[in-house]
């Protein structure tokens, strides 16, 4: 399957070298083992003696080794009215909580019908009230903005490191 006249052979005594192709081949045969193009792209193309059912199956093993380390990522969106009621609203929020602890994005979205959206700040206080109650357990990726009839913002968990530090530092009245 090789079309290259030279190849680089990679893994033999020497370091790697450039033979034609016939040669590698051979070296391959001798040692019944199989000759396998690890980097086709290269000129002239890196190949090397292994035995190909053992680097097909150390190929699957690493594949099937990232997989498992890869983490998946959910966004989950809860929506939001701008004349939301505070159970209503803590609700929302204690669902939202519940998504960041399992490492979930949190996308809010808040929803105006017909005439409402003449009141935009009343969607931009439902967010500040929304960023207000997570506090500094969350990073906010996207901050609040309208988008057509509907004010987005999308927060993250909040990672390693040292917590960001809150807008308005609290006081202690003794």
């Amino acid at each position: 399957m090789i079309r290259a006249r030279e190849v680089r052979l990679v893994g033999e005594e020497g370091g790697p070298q450039i033979v034609s192709l016939e040669t590698a081949i051979t070296l391959a045969k001798e040692r019944g083992m199989d000759l396998v193009e690890i980097s086709p792209d290269q000129e002239p193309p890196v190949v090397k003696i292994v035995d190909y059912s053992k680097f097909r199956f150390e190929q699957i093993k690493r594949a099937k080794d990232a997989k498992k380390r890869q983490k998946v990522v959910h966004v989950k969106e809860i929506k939001l009215r701008p004349s939301i009621d505070s159970h209503d609203f803590s609700h929302k929020i204690q669902h939202a909580k519940e998504f960041l602890e399992k490492g979930d994005k949190v996308k809010f979205t808040i929803m105006f019908r017909g005439r409402e959206i003449v009141h935009k700040e009343l969607g931009f206080d439902v967010m500040a009230r929304v960023r207000d109650e997570l506090g500094d357990t969350v990073q906010i990726e996207k901050d609040a903005s309208q988008e057509g009839r509907n004010i987005t913002m999308v927060v993250v968990p909040f990672v390693g490191g040292k917590k960001p530090k809150k807008s308005s530092e609290s006081t202690h009245e003794g």
